[in-house]
């Protein structure tokens, strides 16, 4: 048995049936998924505790290699009585004189809850703190965001184009 590949994700971010290919396909090879802040996840790339890295908005450079995976719609999360329930999306002007609050946690939506102010981030990081006292709404003209796979452009471990391939989608039969 080798040493686990670790590969870090943000909040929102769901490898798990990336997770469940790997372990089909790679049985000796153990995978261990971490969940990371976006700047632990970077900085534990970077310092090697981590092999690759699932993050948001990162754009390859001299030190990274990085494979941009999907999109995801910016929300913005309110209390469940907020007039902005009402209706199936909102742009940013419709806020104005609201509250907006910084972070994207689970404190954060905690805050929204207790009406202390309204919070913007990712779709899937206010679908992974869903409560029943809060609601999403999609803002019309806000940038998106954008998830991608990130590795240092040094690393040749073979295990990382295994991974690569599994994410891109590549069959067990298929070549690069």
């Amino acid at each position: 048995m080798s040493d686990p590949f670790v590969v870090a994700f943000v909040p929102g971010v769901t490898p798990g049936k990336w997770s469940r290919i790997w372990e089909d396909r790679m049985r000796r090879q153990p995978l261990e998924l971490r969940p990371l802040d976006q700047a632990a996840a970077l900085t534990a790339l970077r310092d090697g505790t981590v092999r690759m890295a699932l993050v948001r908005d990162v754009d390859a450079d001299d030190e990274l290699h990085v494979i941009p995976l999907y999109r995801e719609q910016p929300v913005v999360v309110v209390p469940k009585d907020h007039p902005v329930t009402a209706f199936e999306s909102v742009a940013l002007s419709d806020l104005d004189g609201e509250t907006l609050l910084d972070g994207q946690g689970a404190d954060t939506v905690e805050l929204v809850a207790a009406n202390v102010g309204l919070a913007i981030m990712p779709q899937s990081v206010a679908r992974a703190h869903s409560r029943r006292d809060v609601a999403a709404r999609p803002l019309t003209d806000v940038p998106d965001t954008g998830i991608g796979l990130a590795w240092l452009q040094t690393d040749d471990d073979p295990r990382i184009q295994a991974f690569v391939g599994i994410v891109r989608g590549r069959t067990i039969n298929s070549s690069r």
